[in-house]
């Protein structure tokens, strides 16, 4: 079921084909977990992924939402209501924080990172919580995120793990 939900993916983005693996996660990019992956925290994955410095990327698995919402997660937080669609799991580095996903022509806050033009990931606490308030439903937010040590990436494309195609911010 995995496997036809990726090729799904796959055959949605244009001008790829279920094989290409030639992409370059030298810029922002979705990535496809391949079979290879096993790992049970990426296996059927979709992430949209970013460079940071130092040969470092950071991103979000962006189709596995937990089915809970941030009113759930947070009862006595009024605006947290507001929001309409539910958290996903972004990866498994600190699950237990909220990070967002926002649609903005400028920087949602400090510490910020662009991930394409008028996409940002924010990841302080205060900005994603200025997001919730001011601006709840231009945002998918996540517990956790994925980040990969200098190389990394490149090393698990090289072996096969991902497919790499032209980042969509519509994901």
């Amino acid at each position: 079921m995995l496997r036809i939900a990726v090729l799904a993916v796959l055959a949605c983005l244009p001008g790829m084909s279920a094989h290409s693996q030639e992409g370059d996660p030298d810029g922002t990019v979705t990535l496809v977990a391949t079979p290879r992956l096993v790992d049970p925290n990426y296996r059927g994955a979709v992430l949209l992924a970013v460079p940071v410095d130092n040969n470092r990327h950071v991103g979000v698995i962006v189709n596995r939402p937990t089915g809970r919402s941030l009113s759930t997660l947070f009862p006595e937080h009024a605006p947290s209501k507001l929001v309409r669609d539910p958290v996903y799991f972004g990866g498994p580095m600190l699950p237990q924080a909220i990070f967002a996903v926002v649609h903005t022509d400028h920087t949602p806050g400090p510490g910020s990172i662009q991930m394409m033009k008028e996409l940002f990931l924010a990841i302080q606490g205060a900005v994603v919580d200025h997001i919730i308030e001011e601006t709840p439903n231009e945002a998918r937010y996540y517990v956790g995120y994925v980040a990969w040590r200098p190389g990394e990436l490149r090393q698990e494309v090289d072996r096969g793990l991902w497919y790499v195609l032209e980042a969509d911010p519509e994901l």
